[in-house]
């Protein structure tokens, strides 16, 4: 006979994390998931006690599968136990929606509020290290990368973005995608002062008090997709939230035709030229994981 404490058990197995290692894997219900992004997690056969995590973003035109398939991280992760989360932006060419309001403010049910959630999710289902979180992208996913940091400073411990634009930048456009976006911040014609662009940022998380993560950023100079211009509005919004001021380049870092921009101790925020490159700058991903420490 089937008893009634046979089915609660199915139900109670049913419901529990699918906890799935060495591929990559869909996560159905993560929590709060206001713009309905997909979440898509890579879990290592051997992970680390207390991983770490990286939120691996696409860039428009693209999905979390797509990157993940494009992307190192996860034979990295195979060797240093740490997780990587793969979302897919479902929306607006899927272009990650870094221009209205609700994304661009704390827990505002934004795309940046289910990335958080994912972030939730993966450190109470792992055990992973709250304090070893970080944030890559490339273009959109560049993008919105320097808005996890500006927008989620209590979640992200670092992060690293890739041919994207300052944190507000596209504020207020209707959309985020090259369709439907005001041309003027890919163009790199949104200018604003060291101090500008930090009010922009803490306007974001008003209530918040503490340190603003560890950021670095790429570009190249024949970008005319994402003009070059971005770069230095980037730079000049990071120096700002940091106070900190440059200090030297270091030419062919980390290979030939790069400029490694140093600013204050070098270990707040860089910047990295690359000479020639077009959109986008292709991944570094152990330069990446060097600057998140794992």
């Amino acid at each position: 006979m089937i008893t009634s404490n046979y089915f609660q058990g199915i139900f109670a197995l049913a419901s529990l994390p699918l906890l799935v290692h060495g591929d990559l894997v869909k996560v159905a219900d993560f929590g709060p998931n206001p713009t309905k992004l997909e979440m898509n997690i890579y879990v290592p056969t051997k992970l680390a006690a207390k991983p770490s995590i990286i939120l691996a973003l696409h860039p428009c035109g693209g999905t979390g599968p797509g990157y993940y398939k494009q992307t190192k991280y996860p034979q990295l992760a195979d060797t240093g136990g740490f997780i990587v989360i793969y979302p897919s932006a479902n929306h607006d060419n899927n272009c990650w929606d870094v221009a209205s309001t609700k994304t661009l403010t704390h827990n505002g049910g934004g795309d940046s509020n289910g990335l958080a959630t994912m972030i939730n999710y993966t450190v109470s289902t792992y055990k992973a290290d709250p304090k070893k979180v970080f944030v890559t992208g490339t273009s959109s996913g560049g993008m919105m990368t320097n808005v996890m940091c500006a927008v989620y400073p209590d979640l992200i411990a670092a992060g690293s973005g890739y041919s994207g634009v300052a944190a507000g930048c596209l504020a207020g456009s209707p959309g985020s995608s090259p369709q439907s976006a005001t041309p003027t911040c890919a163009d790199g014609k949104v200018n604003k002062t060291p101090a500008q662009w930090t009010s922009v940022v803490k306007a974001m998380y008003p209530e918040y008090n503490g340190t603003y993560p560890r950021v670095q950023v790429w570009h190249g100079t024949a970008d005319n997709f994402v003009n070059y211009p971005n770069l230095a509005e980037e730079i000049k919004e990071w120096t700002g939230v940091f106070g900190i001021s440059f200090v030297k380049n270091v030419t062919g870092e980390p290979q030939s035709g790069y400029t490694h921009m140093v600013f204050g101790d070098g270990e707040q925020f860089t910047a990295y030229s690359a000479a020639g490159v077009g959109h986008t700058v292709p991944v570094h991903e152990s330069v990446d994981l060097k600057w998140f420490g794992i």
